[in-house]
């Protein structure tokens, strides 16, 4: 029999609208702004290789190498006393890199704080390297996470490698708008940051917050995927430092030693990263970004909140709303007005507000506000609610 199910409800990204009008609001891989795209485009329609095809020992490469580091310097103020790496495996290459890098044996401890999906699968993964102690707070009835656990020093174990964390989880819609501060008998412990799906959306205090090592996968907000900024403190690297057990694909001093040429780096994904820091600093930087990701967010929460139980998302404390990821659901999750919601979203060109993935489709719809994603984009989003939640009074 043939599948009459709608390709909105399948997680289709092919809109029928124009493609001038189609928003992707997909928690990623996602889209890039139109500026770099286009740029992207003027390199592929000029004359000479690209970077498809240079090679990673080219000088011609070795230059984008370099305007791609700068300009990631330049754009979120990285200091001097960081190095700036590009590796592979995306976001769970470095849930394993992370522990063979800061735990010389297997015996060694670390501290995870769990606040959802992605710090959930990033411990699952630690607990093969090293013995990790968890903080979370999990509901326990409803095995839901809605808050971000405190760190205090009886929590901390002083002898811990590191303290791990991530910025915004994205499923869960949890977004720390500035990192937390240590209890001071803590702060000798370096802090690791899973910074992947809002990283360049806001400031980051590098040194006050004594951030050991923050990566990012590409793929949401600088560029595609294939490619992680790793960036590292450079008392963290050194020769003996890293788990003998370390491959040298994911060793931080062997890569940085080398320059970020220990093996063939993504070289075009390397590429779009220097010019998606190219547009961000064009565009006022990171300040005036983290300006734009405020009023994007805003518009959504804004019509959740105004809709009268209509529309509502887990995370009601707005400190730690995310910015990046807005879980919503219509009438606490009807089925009907939500496939109706999204084949008419999807109608329009609103793409991405469900996809399959892993762990299901989960209990809400999610906007993703990534770079990509403008605030006219936002605000075409947020009269459609409003909209609909008018024509759908129940």
């Amino acid at each position: 029999m043939k599948n009459t199910t709608h390709p909105a409800l399948m997680g289709s990204l092919n809109s029928p609208a124009p493609s001038n009008a189609v928003i992707n609001f997909s928690p990623g891989p996602t889209s890039l702004p139109k500026e770099v795209e286009h740029n992207i485009a003027k390199i592929f329609n000029s004359s000479g290789l690209t970077t498809l095809a240079l090679s990673h020992r080219s000088p011609e490469f070795v230059e984008i190498l370099d305007h791609a580091v700068a300009m990631v310097r330049q754009v979120m103020e990285i200091p001097n006393n960081y190095e700036v790496l590009f590796t592979h495996a995306g976001g769970h290459g470095q849930f394993a890199a992370l522990p063979l890098n800061l735990c010389k044996e297997l015996t060694d401890k670390a501290t995870y704080v769990v606040s959802g999906t992605w710090s959930e699968r990033a411990t699952e993964e630690a607990q093969k390297y090293c013995q990790v102690d968890i903080i979370d707070n999990k509901d326990s009835k409803t095995g839901k996470y809605t808050d971000f656990p405190t760190l205090t020093e009886e929590k901390i174990d002083t002898n811990s490698k590191f303290i791990y964390l991530c910025s915004n989880e994205t499923v869960n819609g949890i977004e720390l708008h500035e990192l937390p501060s240590l209890p001071n008998s803590r702060k000798h412990i370096p802090l690791i940051v899973d910074a992947s799906s809002d990283f360049s959306t806001k400031p980051i205090d590098w040194n006050g917050s004594g951030i050991g090592v923050l990566f990012a996968c590409a793929s949401k907000n600088i560029g595609h995927p294939g490619l992680t900024i790793t960036i590292i403190r450079n008392d963290l690297l050194g020769k003996g430092k890293a788990s003998p057990l370390c491959p040298g694909v994911f060793n931080y001093t062997t890569n940085s030693d080398a320059g970020n040429l220990w093996n063939t780096p993504a070289t075009f994904n390397i590429e779009v990263v220097g010019l998606l820091m190219d547009w961000l600093e064009k565009q006022g930087g990171i300040k005036e970004n983290e300006k734009r990701s405020i009023k994007k967010a805003d518009l959504i929460y804004q019509v959740i909140d105004q809709s009268k139980g209509f529309y509502k998302t887990p995370i009601n404390k707005p400190s730690i709303r995310s910015r990046m990821n807005v879980p919503f659901n219509i009438c606490n999750g009807d089925e009907a007005l939500t496939n109706q919601f999204l084949i008419e979203s999807w109608e329009k060109g609103m793409v991405g507000l469900r996809t399959l993935t892993p762990f299901g489709t989960g209990d809400y719809l999610r906007a993703s506000l990534y770079n990509g994603v403008t605030i006219e984009d936002a605000q075409t989003l947020a009269s459609f609610m409003i909209d609909f939640s008018i024509r759908n009074k129940v």
